[in-house]
């Protein structure tokens, strides 16, 4: 963290604090303490200065034993502070310049044991660390802190005052549909909904034996209106910015009233929109189309971290925004782990673990802390930028941002895709009787430009191919039949687009 042998090139900041230390050991030492603890770690030098031009330098402490003696005596004093998490190899006398100076290492505190506070009082007595030194931790702060601590999740809490009538049931019955897509035969299949849901983690018993919603099963299936109630701060924001003169192109949110506004629902309306502009390579696998590619993979587990991982009691909501070459999302609450061991992978921590569970159950995001990993693998495999990471404090804030190679959506390119088709010998495949092998081929250019274009015409597709009109709506009609495609709209404006999976 700090190279002792230059210590003119630091400067104080939201990882390090120089004091002079000349007449003992400062007051203002465990707010420093507490500061840290609670961010990112950092480190106290005792017996350093900084100099006009902000530089650090050495100053020779008198007597450093004394000052540790000292330190280890109030640290350990839990009226003064409410734990000690350094060990003697965190706190060691350095020699800089010929010069005795204190170096004490503090780490960022593990969850369970935050708030780190003094005085006895978590309210006045946490702290925090930014670029401007130690502040004083709000209410709200130290509340998150200490729901984070408790050792059931927080979407675990079982709502007393709510009853069945907050969820929206069409969210329910689609979670259900992809369940039994994913877990054929699943023992869950023939529950009413009621039990299914209790099952599920989406509803428990409260104290007097009666069912209730928990917190998952409100996020996962409420309406909006009922989800405001528990968490006034709620609020899931998509928005695409594609034009710099515009703040936004086109926008989800969770609070507009013309779907039901919970995290169930918003997953699938972004990830389809997030995931439209990847392309995808056509695939047969036991006679099903398989649209899917690690890019995929990897955006799906960014969007699922952002929706389970979120505090849904803090300010400023969920927000993903999507541009011509990147892709962030942020939502409210810190990391329960260092960020470089979630960048490792192998160590999870979720804040919401009924909510993982949730979405485990119909094949979306991991349960061993790779899904952070897997998207660092992956957009290292595709040659583009790393993923960026930040967190914020005041809020707290986690954000990751994903630069992106966006693929063309228009239709100018319909000429060139012609390729593959004509690259084949009709009339040799005619004459040995594999019409059938030309019929596999067209459908096949009819996905390929179909994963390169949200959408097509029937003239476009005779265009492509090289074939009649009415040929060319019979080749539709098949993909249509085959379940591989969808049609829209009627007569001469009719489309097509790849279904949905």
């Amino acid at each position: 963290m700090i190279d002792l042998t230059h210590l003119e090139k630091y400067r104080e900041n939201n990882r390090i604090e120089a004091k002079k230390a000349i007449g003992g050991l400062p007051n203002s030492i465990w707010e420093t303490y507490s500061a840290f603890a609670n961010t990112l770690g950092g480190v106290i030098l005792l017996g350093v200065e900084e100099h006009k031009d902000k530089s650090l330098h050495a100053i020779d402490l008198p007597d450093p034993t004394y000052l540790i003696e000292e330190f280890w005596k109030i640290i350990n004093n839990p009226n003064k502070v409410s734990l000690n998490i350094l060990t003697e190899k965190d706190v060691q006398t350095e020699v800089v310049d010929g010069k005795d100076i204190v170096v004490i290492r503090v780490p960022r505190a593990e969850r369970p044991d935050k708030p780190i506070y003094i005085d006895g009082n978590p309210l006045s007595g946490t702290y925090r660390r930014n670029g401007e030194g130690d502040y004083h931790c709000t209410k709200e702060e130290v509340q998150a802190m200490l729901r984070d601590a408790a050792s059931r999740s927080q979407d675990m809490l079982v709502l007393e005052d709510m009853d069945m009538g907050v969820f929206d049931y069409d969210s329910v019955h689609r979670y259900r549909q992809r369940m039994r897509n994913s877990r054929p035969g699943h023992v869950w299949e023939e529950l009413e909904d009621e039990d299914f849901l209790y099952k599920l983690g989406a509803v428990s018993r409260g104290k007097d034996g009666r069912r209730y919603p928990t917190v998952a099963g409100l996020l996962m299936f409420g309406y909006e209106y009922e989800i405001v109630k528990e968490f006034p701060h709620y609020f899931l924001d998509y928005q695409e910015q594609f034009d710099d003169s515009t703040r936004w192109t086109d926008r989800i949110v969770s609070s507009s009233g013309d779907w039901s506004g919970n995290v169930y629902d918003f997953y699938f309306k972004v990830y389809n929109r997030i995931a439209q502009d990847i392309k995808t390579p056509f695939k047969i696998k036991n006679g099903e189309r398989i649209d899917d590619t690690p890019v995929h993979t990897a955006l799906r587990e960014a969007l699922a971290n952002c929706i389970i991982n979120a505090d849904y009691y803090g300010r400023q909501g969920l927000v993903i925004i999507k541009k011509r070459d990147t892709i962030t999302f942020s939502n409210p609450g810190n990391f329960r782990i260092d960020v470089e061991a979630a960048k490792s992978g192998g160590v999870s921590d979720p804040r919401n673990t009924t909510l993982i569970k949730m979405f485990n159950l119909i094949d979306i995001g991991e349960r061993a802390g790779s899904g952070i990993p897997n998207i660092y693998r992956v957009w290292d495999k595709q040659g583009w930028e790393a993923p960026v990471i930040t967190e914020d404090f005041e809020p707290e804030r986690i954000t990751l941002s994903l630069s992106v190679i966006s693929e063309p959506n228009d239709l100018s390119a319909v000429s060139g895709k012609k390729t593959l088709i004509k690259s084949v010998d009709k009339k040799a495949l005619i004459k040995t009787g594999d019409k059938k092998k030309i019929i596999e081929l067209q459908k096949e250019t009819v996905i390929e430009f179909l994963t390169d274009h949200v959408t097509c015409k029937s003239k476009d597709i005779a265009e492509l191919l090289g074939i009649k009109l009415t040929r060319s709506r019979d080749i539709l009609n098949e993909l249509i039949a085959d379940d591989i495609i969808v049609a829209e709209g009627a007569n001469r404006n009719r489309t097509y687009r790849l279904r949905e999976k």
